[in-house]
This record gives structure tokens, C-alpha cells and sequence, in this order.
């Protein structure tokens, strides 16, 4: 029934398939009924639209063809397929066919008949509803949009009457789907088998780790699962190797600190932190650095909680608390271990803070996090943590600060005038306002009208000299550090460094203010 001919050329620029745009050609949503879900997904292939009696099909490659003869035999049709972009394909195929296991469901009208799942709930009956064909799709499919989003995070969140799945994606929550009450507990019991944990618990928080393969790309999802008073809560942390893994050039930093960030990791030894709350992006700084300075003559070992990547080349410990395995335990180990680079995942004590610096004073480069708000600020917390300040002052090399701010998107971003409060917050003058071509995004398909797309870090760096280390045994303020950076070394400080990114049109004003606070000198 295919019109496919016998000994057709099977190139994918044979001049026998026409190329299809589905960015342009959108398929016809009555049309997907005709193929089975599983189907499509399997061959990849995608009804779009019906020419006479012959139906067009978009197909990705042509290893699908003979799957486009078993469906002209299945429909009694003339199937014409047509090449389209592989990666668009997919992403349109799981669109298509996650709407329609939606629609199948029964909808939040039947919240009022959920299934009352408590601790007595046969673990037969738990097991038996997460292998539905619907909730398994559902939840493939969830990580499917969630990793062709960009989200970094999918939080799904039972209520009274309703379950909500929320994706973090550029750092911001935003509700994708509200699949109905009476699946919330086949979800969570589908995920707790993904992720090797205790389908029969469900009084005490559990974690897991999920490994996925997603359009050829093997992706790790961190699962925490809590008990809430309306059934457990999943938040799945979505560590994506290929965004992670990002070289030093790709963070954003500029040009003239890259060059300066470069100095400091390359001295041979000294400790170097990064600093910032959580998300902020330290761990992937961390990791590109380590990938700077990585040689075959290097020994780099880390000890982290957790472990979220594993790097080709470095020796990475995973911190167990529970077995007495913690950051002081394990970097107190790693020191015998004839190391040239340790990172420690975070300084989060004292002890773990004397260990460090002292790997760094008998000559190793130690790379670390700690949670402060700006630069400078990281040598008051070591000193609040009890560390001698000639201790701080004779092993720290540099700090960097950074933040991740959503940047405008490339598709639909357009000239605007902001208000002038806000780009006086971060440090615009009347003149430079004036020769400054200031860009946002409108909102677009691509940006899901958010007028974002992607984030890049602004950074502030603090290099450590003579005279800082002087102030540093004087126990001087990080304000008064921090002064000192600014007038003598030029330091640009985070909000400095979102002006940069405003007067490049990356960002806008407003969102170096959602994320940088502001400052007083």
C-alpha cells in the first residue's frame, strides 16, 4: 500500500523524499489517532496531513522506512513520507502523543473518586497500577519534555483535590501539567521503581537515582521523595551531562576575568572557593575548571556530596555521613593519596576548613564552595567558622562570586526603554543610559512567552594579595575587603558585572535585580 518505490535510493538527500519544516508544517492532531502512540514513538514517525487518499508521514530517517510499509498495510492507505529534522521530530512526536495519554485520562472531575492509597494499600495492587501503560508513558514522557525544555528540576506536588507537576526551567517554577488524583500514587510508585527505593514506604523520606536515555543522550535524575499530608511529594533533580560539562570560555565570564581566573587556578597550590547559593551553578565553575587545568600528569581527587557527574580522569569519593565517610573523613584520606588537585564539594565546618587549608599550606591546589553572598564575604565565614585568620590569609589564592540571570532570547528580543530606577539600581549613569541599546525578549514559542532562553553567569572576583592578606590577619570587614578590590584592582563586583550583561543586551535590568542584590558604595 506504501508509495515508497521497490528499489528506491535509501540516502537521506535522495531527491525521492521531500524535506518537511515541522517548525512550519504542523501536524494534524485527528490524524495521530490513526497510530498507535507506542508505534511512533518506537519508529519515530508522525502523521501531518491527508493529500487525497494518501496520507503524509514525517519520518526522521530512513531506517524508518519499513515501518512506513507495516503502516500503509495497517491503515489501507498510500503512505508519502517525507525527511524531517530528527531532533524536531521527536520533540513534535512526544508532544502529539503526550496531549493525547492526557486526554485519555480522566480529567480533574473525577478528583472527588481517588484512590484512597495509605500505608495499608497493598503493595500487589501499588505495583500493578505504576505499570499502566498510561503512567509509564506519562512519566517517560515527562522526563522527555522536561530534558527537551531545558528544565533542571520537575517537581510533582499532591494536593486535597488536585496534583500539580511544576519544571524549573531557567531557574524559574512554572506548571506544565495537572494529570489527575487518582494516578498520584502509580507516579510516585513508578518512579520509587525506577529509582531502586522501597515501594511499601511511603511515612519516611527516600532517595534515588534514575539513569535515562533521552534522544540518544544518557541523562541521570536525582529523586527525593517526602511524605506531605495529602501523599508524597517527588522533586527530580535532572543532571544532564552534556549541558553540565561546560568548558571555562562557555560560562559567560568576560574576557578579562577569564584571563585573571585563569592566573589564580594555575598557581600550584592555594585554595580557590567559589561562592553563591544553591543553584547558582558553583559545582559546573568547579567542574570546568578541574577540566582547565586536567593533564595526564595531574592527580585530581574530589570528595562530594553527591557526586553529580563523573568525570573521565578524576577520582571522585561520594560522601556517606552514615558510615562516618564525611567531607573532613574523606579529604583527610585524599591527602595520602599523593594528590596534585583536591576539590572538597563544600566547606560546611570547621574541621573540614582546617583540613583544606592545610592540604593547601604542604602544596596542594584545593578547590572548594561555601554560601556567601559576595566574594570577600567568604573570608569572614572562614573566620567565623574559627579558622585562624593567618591561616585564611596565607592559603586562600582567589574567590569567586557568581549568579545565574535568565538570558533574552535570541528568537524575539527587541529594543525597549526600561525604567530609569532600574537601570540606575545597577549603576547606569545618565550618559552611559543614553548610548546604551537596551534589549528584552517579547515572549515567543521558543521562550514559552517568557521572553528568556538559557541563563548565563555573571561572576566577581576576588584575588587575594599582599596587602588583602594583611587586612585579612587585622581581621578587616568584608566591606572594607571588598573596598579595598574595588578602588585598587578595579574588581567588578556582581551587579558590575550584570551591567556588563545589560549593556551587551544578554539580560535586562530587572533581572539582574531579581537576582543580584543591590549595593551600597
Amino acid at each position: 500500500m506504501s508509495s515508497i518505490p521497490a528499489n528506491s535510493d535509501t540516502s537521506m538527500n535522495s531527491p525521492l523524499y521531500e524535506s518537511v519544516n515541522l517548525e512550519v508544517s504542523k501536524p494534524d492532531p485527528e490524524l495521530a489517532n490513526l497510530v498507535p502512540g507506542e508505534y511512533a514513538l518506537k519508529n519515530q514517525v508522525l502523521p501531518l496531513r491527508r493529500e487525497g487518499d494518501s496520507l503524509v508521514v514525517a519520518i526522521g530517517s530512513v531506517s524508518s522506512l519499513p515501518a512506513i510499509d507495516d503502516l500503509g498495510v495497517l491503515l489501507q492507505m498510500d503512505i508519502v513520507p517525507m525527511m524531517a529534522d530528527p531532533a524536531m521530530l521527536r520533540e513534535k512526536i512526544e508532544e502529539v502523543f503526550l496531549e493525547r495519554i492526557l486526554s485519555q485520562l480522566p480529567g480533574s472531575q473525577d478528583a472527588e473518586q481517588t484512590t484512597d492509597v495509605n500505608e495499608n494499600t497493598d503493595l500487589a495492587d501499588l505495583t500493578k497500577m505504576a505499570s499502566e501503560t498510561a503512567v509509564v508513558q506519562m512519566v517517560n514522557l515527562m522526563f522527555a519534555q522536561a530534558v527537551r525544555d531545558g528544565a533542571s528540576d520537575i517537581h510533582i506536588e499532591p494536593y486535597e483535590k488536585e496534583v500539580k507537576v511544576r519544571y524549573r526551567i531557567d531557574g524559574m517554577l512554572g506548571e506544565m501539567l495537572r494529570p489527575p488524583k487518582r494516578m498520584h500514587a502509580a507516579l510516585i510508585s513508578r518512579l520509587k521503581i525506577l529509582g531502586e527505593m522501597n515501594i511499601a514506604e511511603r511515612r519516611l523520606p527516600q532517595d534515588g537515582r534514575i539513569k535515562i536515555t533521552i534522544a540518544g543522550r544518557q541523562i541521570d535524575v536525582r529523586v527525593s521523595i517526602l511524605p506531605t499530608v495529602f501523599g508524597e511529594r517527588a522533586v527530580m533533580r535532572i543532571l544532564d551531562k552534556g549541558t553540565a560539562m561546560l568548558g571555562l570560555e562557555e560560562l559567560g565570564l568576560a574576557p578579562d576575568l577569564l584571563e585573571r581566573y585563569r592566573r589564580v587556578i594555575s598557581q600550584p597550590y592555594g585554595i580557590v572557593l567559589v561562592t553563591g547559593p544553591t543553584g547558582a551553578g558553583k559545582s559546573t565553575t568547579l567542574y570546568a575548571s578541574l577540566q582547565e587545568i586536567w593533564s595526564p600528569h595531574t592527580n585530581i581527587l574530589t570528595v562530594e556530596d553527591p557526586v553529580e557527574y563523573q568525570v573521565s580522569g578524576i577520582g571522585q569519593i561520594q560522601v556517606r555521613p552514615n558510615i562516618g565517610l564525611t567531607f573532613a573523613a574523606g579529604l583527610r584520606s585524599i591527602v595520602r593519596q599523593d594528590p596534585d588537585v583536591v576539590m572538597v564539594g563544600e566547606i560546611r565546618d570547621h574541621e573540614t576548613a582546617e583540613i583544606a587549608i592545610h592540604a593547601a599550606l604542604t602544596g596542594h591546589l584545593v578547590f572548594s564552595t561555601l554560601h556567601t553572598n559576595d566574594a570577600p564575604g567568604a573570608i569572614t565565614r572562614l573566620l567565623d567558622m574559627g579558622v585562624e585568620p593567618f591561616l585564611v590569609a596565607s592559603s586562600l589564592i582567589g574567590v569567586v562570586a557568581q549568579r545565574l540571570i535568565r538570558r533574552n532570547c535570541s528568537n524575539c528580543r527587541v529594543e525597549y526603554e526600561p525604567a530609569w530606577e532600574h537601570i540606575q539600581a545597577i549603576g547606569f549613569s545618565e550618559e552611559e543610559a543614553k548610548t546604551t541599546k537596551f534589549l528584552r525578549g517579547k515572549g515567543c514559542e521558543k521562550c514559552q512567552g517568557s521572553g528568556f532562553k538559557g541563563r548565563v553567569g555573571v561572576y566577581e572576583l576576588f584575588v587575594v594579595d599582599d596587602h588583602i592578606k594583611k587586612m585579612v590577619v587585622d581581621r578587616a570587614s568584608s566591606n572594607e575587603l571588598k573596598g579595598y578590590a574595588v578602588r585598587e584592582f578595579g574588581m567588578r563586583t556582581l551587579l558590575g558585572d550584570g551591567k556588563r550583561a545589560v549593556m551587551e543586551g544578554r539580560t535586562t535590568a530587572q533581572e539582574v535585580l531579581r537576582v543580584i542584590q543591590r549595593e551600597e558604595f
